[in-house]
């Protein structure tokens, strides 16, 4: 469960992050075409409107900082 930074009200989870006027996420990548980490994913805080931005498995990430 995240809470919101701001109001410590529970956030709702798991919302995805759309481009405007088209139907595609925003993934996270090191480099252009590889190193996929995962999509890009946020929650919202339905008290003060505070979104923020999360990806769900780090594990690729926690790889590749031992790098």
């Amino acid at each position: 469960m995240r809470k919101c930074i701001r109001c410590q009200t529970k956030m709702i989870e798991d919302l995805s992050v759309m481009v405007s006027n088209g139907a595609y996420g925003i993934d996270v990548r090191k480099g252009r075409f590889k190193g996929f980490f995962g999509k890009i994913k946020c929650a919202a805080c339905p008290e003060c409107g505070y979104v923020e931005t999360y990806i769900e498995d780090t594990d690729k990430l926690k790889k590749m900082d031992c790098e």
